[in-house]
């Protein structure tokens, strides 16, 4: 696993926009905890920096499944009552990439946790925390899901989505 991200491993990846527009010039090398904090706040869009490193190259599996959960959690914060289903979907996916749940117990957990979000988009036109919730639940069901890096990403964006709707 590198512990470095270049230059020429963000050329690699094909961005949607140059290195250069956000500073990173050619002979750019750095640790992965400077590069978050350096750019975080310099991409066009938060995803950026998840999409930079949420590959095999700088993360496990099991780190993407619990940045996975931990964002599925924060979402979840932003409820006042969330959803026990998806509560348990987050356990769950934490012991499962810690090896300790089983994944019939993970998969059982995220029908729970569908059902949960099939719940709350019924009901999220009537209000801005049913719509956090379903993202939350939905969030946690990704993390459920054998492509971690996928179920980051996800679980980021329903985090957004959730703080837009409740703020």
């Amino acid at each position: 696993m590198k512990k470095k991200i270049t230059y020429n491993d963000l050329k690699k990846m094909n961005p949607c926009y140059e290195p250069e527009e956000i500073g990173i010039t050619k002979n750019y090398s750095a640790t992965i905890p400077e590069f978050i904090k350096e750019y975080r706040n310099k991409v066009k869009q938060k995803q950026d920096i998840i999409w930079a490193l949420c590959r095999n190259d700088y993360m496990t599996d099991k780190d993407m499944r619990l940045f996975a959960v931990w964002c599925a959690r924060e979402a979840l914060k932003l409820i006042e009552n969330p959803d026990p289903r998806s509560v348990e979907i987050c356990n769950v996916a934490e012991r499962f990439a810690n090896g300790e749940a089983t994944q019939e117990e993970l998969s059982a957990a995220g029908i729970a946790a569908c059902s949960a979000a099939r719940s709350a988009a019924g009901s999220a036109a009537r209000s801005a925390a049913g719509t956090a919730a379903w993202s939350a639940a939905w969030s946690a069901v990704e993390s459920a899901r054998p492509t971690a890096c996928s179920a980051a990403r996800s679980a980021a964006r329903a985090a957004a989505w959730a703080a837009r709707t409740t703020a």
